[in-house]
């Protein structure tokens, strides 16, 4: 079966492209090593139990111990499969066929086409069938986005197929794929539209790769039928639907999208990816190429108050470089490689421990944070599953190739053996660390093509090329690509010099918030080690001047530099992101005026003493959002929830609900009750605060003091606490209202009482 795009420009296969010694050969490396730790038998634990088959050894922990069991399996093959053909290791490929050969028989025992490890999987998908449908954004039936999990399954067996050549694996997906057909075939659009309103990964890029392989017209017409209306008719109208949406539910939707634009031609599809990637890329990403707060869109262009621990889900990163690979395929241009280069070196390679090879859900960006890792047998996340692809598909986009062209999209140390064209290209550099750049060109015999280098934004200048030692002339094109044309010979040396400089990027609401990068690389200053205590976050005095002035370079020690003269209250060393692990870091900078940092310091000098003083008189105070000092204090609630904001955790609830906590008293003696609030919260935020059950308060928060913290203190009058060594303190939202946000809390002694 042909497809009906022919794209301009296509990858190499993995099996073409060797990484050589580089950070990303050391990830693959390290991640090879987690992939051979892992046991198949404990990932198809809940796949032989829901057979009616006996397991072979223990279930996994973490989510493979939930509702969500079976993803990883899925991405594992995958991962196996792609790793295989990256390295050439054959006990990948054996992984690979033992696995397969479990779900077919895993399969053959359901007697249907099914096979999952979804936790009631059949229940669900039975009445999925009978039109009985009941979903919310991450629950179908009961279940816990079971299309998802599905979507991971066929698409680490496509993977088998492709880069494994297993035969059995096409086979079960098709089993899969069939099954699929019967379970939705008599579904309405209406109901097809609310199934689809809960997370299904990218089922429709799923069967539109198993029509692709197999022609058999059933999967295309299921994998238009996974189109997600609500969602992708607005983005096709050219409307920007994304804030408030979770972020990693519609990136596959869109590369299902281009895979359908790809197999139709159809034009909507095409408008749908390109314009959904436009907005993410240029209007809700930072810095290091990641985008969502707590895995959701914010608005765009608005994202200077959004810096929290939980920035950047690495699984959303992994999908907008896929999604990016098919764009550039459509239209080779350097804008997408420039994005893909971003987040390649400052997400992607930066999510990964080097020392452990374990990987981050989210890669935090709040000043003074730290970078969070999985554990080997226990985490089992989502971003574990994408991760551990994540770092075997390294030499998946450095090269990509035209009827008679050869494009080099980055510059990561790798040979690349071009069969069909008898053509080796083997590229040397020890970039970003090192401008230079050498090419050497081995053609069977003289060929005739077109070499395309990417003029990568950040160059203060064109790059400069010599072929053989001669300077060349060449054509810079519109689309940023250097055109080297010509009969290469064996021997041929191509060297590129790619004119690097530092540089510094703002946030698109708060020029004065900015980042420093030296070439594409994302530059944090780190501020010790991750047991220390939460840092004072630096910020910059620049007098405007640019970073070559504020910044010198440390001896011994490639792309690290130390603020001269420019940080306040002491000077900052700032390192690539991608290095920067087991410490306090920050990658956004706050820049001031020496005025500015003067009445900065004194605010701060005087707030240190206002809080040293709280600290005296706190009887008790709970920690808002985090785990372990909620539970310590007995947290209690309904429809209540947590996130960041502006550097802090806070808690609230909604539509009449409450959250209580339990907190420690002077007994026969009068205390008072201290609520932190943020000033600028609004919407219907009524409450009543109450202390065993007696209310002491009604609190508003409507715009109270705009743009900054206050405390509220409520007398907590000695009938409350008499004889009681604590209480409980609940925030009752009033019909239809919010309770909070809470920022803070605490019993305080009164004044003059010690």
């Amino acid at each position: 079966m042909s497809e009906r795009i022919k794209p301009v420009a296509k990858p190499f296969s993995l099996r073409e492209v060797r990484l050589l010694e580089s950070p990303f050969q050391h990830a693959m490396q390290m991640n090879a090593r987690y992939l051979l730790m892992l046991e198949p038998d404990r990932l198809l634990h809940r796949f032989r139990l829901y057979a009616g088959l006996q397991p072979k050894a223990p279930a996994y922990g973490g989510w493979e111990s939930m509702g969500v069991s079976g993803h990883t399996l899925g991405h594992y093959l995958s991962a196996c499969s792609m790793q295989y053909a990256s390295s050439g290791d054959d006990a990948f490929r054996k992984r690979v066929d033992y696995i397969v050969a479990e779900l077919a028989v895993c399969q053959q025992k359901h007697g249907n086409g099914y096979v999952s490890a979804i936790p009631e999987g059949e229940r669900i998908f039975r009445e999925v069938s009978e039109g009985n449908i009941r979903a919310q954004p991450f629950d179908l039936n009961g279940g816990w986005v079971p299309w998802y999990t599905m979507h991971k399954l066929f698409a680490g067996l496509i993977d088998a197929f492709v880069h494994c050549g297993n035969e059995q694996a096409l086979a079960v997906a098709k089993g899969m794929g069939d099954w699929t057909y019967r379970v939705t075939a008599r579904l309405s659009e209406e109901q097809w539209q609310e199934m689809l309103a809960c997370e299904h990964g990218g089922m429709n890029e799923a069967m539109a790769n198993l029509y692709a392989l197999t022609g058999d017209e059933k999967y295309l017409q299921v994998a238009r039928k996974f189109y997600h209306r609500a969602v992708l008719d607005r983005l096709a109208n050219g409307e920007d639907c994304l804030p408030g949406l979770h972020a990693n539910t519609q990136i596959p939707k869109i590369i299902g999208v281009a895979r359908l634009y790809e197999i139709t031609g159809e034009p909507r599809y095409r408008r749908i990816a390109e314009f959904f990637w436009e907005r993410v890329v240029k209007h809700h990403s930072y810095v290091i190429g990641g985008h969502s707060d707590h895995e959701h869109f914010g608005p765009p262009d608005r994202l200077a108050s959004r810096l929290s621990t939980n920035t950047c889900e690495t699984c959303n990163t992994y999908n907008m470089l896929k999604l990016t690979r098919h764009l550039f395929s459509w239209e080779p241009k350097a804008d997408y490689m420039n994005f893909y280069e971003r987040a390649l070196y400052n997400h992607i390679l930066a999510s990964q421990n080097p020392q452990t090879g374990m990987v981050c859900y989210y890669v935090s960006l709040k000043p003074g944070h730290f970078k969070t890792y999985s554990t080997p047998f226990d985490s089992f996340w989502c971003c574990v599953g994408t991760g551990i692809e994540n770092h075997t598909k390294y030499g998946d986009t450095v090269f990509f190739s035209g009827e008679d062209t050869l494009y080099v999209n980055l510059f990561i140390p790798s040979e690349l053996q071009w069969k069909q064209k008898g053509f080796s290209l083997r590229m040397e550099t020890a970039f970003p660390e090192s401008d230079r750049v050498l090419l050497h060109l081995i053609p069977q015999q003289p060929t005739d093509l077109t070499l395309q280098i990417r003029q990568p934004w950040w160059c203060t200048q064109p790059i400069r090329v010599r072929v053989n030692g001669a300077p060349q002339r060449a054509r810079l094109g519109e689309e940023d690509y250097l055109a080297l044309r010509r009969r290469w010979q064996k021997g041929d040396r191509v060297e590129v010099i790619l004119p690097s400089r530092l540089h510094t990027e703002s946030m698109p609401d708060d020029p004065n918030l900015i980042t420093v990068l030296h070439g594409p690389v994302v530059l944090a200053g780190v501020l010790g080690k991750e047991s220390d205590p939460e840092p004072r976050v630096p910020v910059l005095v620049t007098g405007g001047r640019p970073p070559q002035n504020w910044l010198r370079r440390t001896p011994g020690s490639p792309l690290t530099f130390r603020t001269r003269g420019a940080g306040r209250p002491e000077e900052v060393t700032l390192m690539p992101f991608y290095r920067v692990h087991g410490q306090r870091y920050t990658v956004y900078w706050r820049v001031v005026t020496e005025a500015e940092w003067q009445r900065m310091d004194t605010a701060y000098r005087e707030e240190q003493k206002r809080l040293q003083e709280l600290e005296r008189r706190t009887v008790d105070a709970v920690r808002i959002g985090e785990e372990a000092s909620e539970r310590e204090h007995n947290l209690q609630g309904e429809k209540t929830s947590s996130g960041d904001f502006n550097g802090r955790r806070w808690r609230h609830a909604v539509e009449g609900g409450w959250f209580s906590y339990d907190l420690r008293v002077l007994p026969d003696q009068p205390v008072e009750l201290l609520c932190t609030y943020w000033g600028s919260d609004s919407g219907g935020r009524v409450f009543d605060i109450l202390v065993d059950g007696k209310k002491i308060a009604t609190q508003t928060l409507d715009n109270n003091q705009p743009g900054s913290f206050f405390d509220v203190s409520y007398l907590l009058p000695t009938d409350l606490t008499a004889s009681k060594e604590k209480v409980t303190v609940r925030f009752q939202a009033h019909p239809g209202r919010l309770a909070g946000g809470v920022f803070g809390l605490r019993i305080l002694r009164l004044e003059g009482r010690q």
